[in-house]
């Protein structure tokens, strides 16, 4: 719906964003058209740290934005790691911009990190994106994964491994990347804890602290 200009019928992601408006400015004709620019907020972690059952947590606790978890729409074909997984970020992207001109910001659950979603074409209709990684001391991640039921297989040594590897890398890197991730520790805290930190977060964001 909205890449499809209502003024000559072109469809264009890559629109010229005025923020002034803010307005979309169909490269074709030339319409403006006038959208609803607000913030967009990643919640990311490892495998096993507690993302989704925190995302409906927060979908329970309030109406003030929308929580989705990315892994609803994963199929195989985007398993892309050459390209960083631009398509599947791009299409999210495409997803929560749609969502927020009802006026809510999105908060999006999944692994990823800045550098899959900061050079999409779809980032330019969002005034920022703000990054929280969840993380937990690694041996409590290594038995969640464990623990999990048989047919979502994370409990192979290699997959615990890999798992582990990147909520370490999250650890070390989140205040280094473009832009920087916030980190919320979850190892000692509940799952309604979590969502609590996670909307003191987002306010703190909106109010620009």
């Amino acid at each position: 719906m909205f890449n499809v200009c209502p003024k000559c019928g072109e469809e264009h992601a890559d629109k010229v964003i005025e923020p002034e408006g803010p307005y979309a400015v169909c490269p074709d004709c030339n319409y403006r058209h006038k959208f609803v620019r607000l913030p967009l907020f990643i919640l990311t972690g490892a495998s096993g740290v507690g993302k989704t059952t925190t995302c409906l947590a927060l979908a329970a606790a309030t109406n003030d934005l929308v929580a989705m978890e990315s892994d609803i729409l994963w199929r195989d074909e985007f398993n892309q790691p050459e390209t960083n997984y631009r398509e599947y970020r791009e299409l999210w992207l495409r997803i929560c911009k749609n969502i927020s001109q009802a006026g809510k910001p999105v908060i999006l659950c999944g692994a990823a990190v800045p550098a899959q979603f900061e050079p999409c074409v779809e980032r330019r209709y969002f005034s920022d994106i703000h990054y929280l990684a969840l993380v937990c001391d690694d041996e409590v991640l290594a038995s969640h994964l464990r623990s999990r039921p048989p047919w979502r297989t994370t409990s192979a040594a290699e997959h615990i491994k890999q798992q582990v590897a990147f909520n370490r890398w999250l650890k070390e890197n989140a205040r280094s990347t473009q832009p920087p991730m916030a980190l919320l520790d979850t190892t000692e805290i509940t799952i309604d804890q979590s969502a609590e930190a996670i909307m003191r977060w987002v306010s703190d964001c909106l109010n620009g602290k």
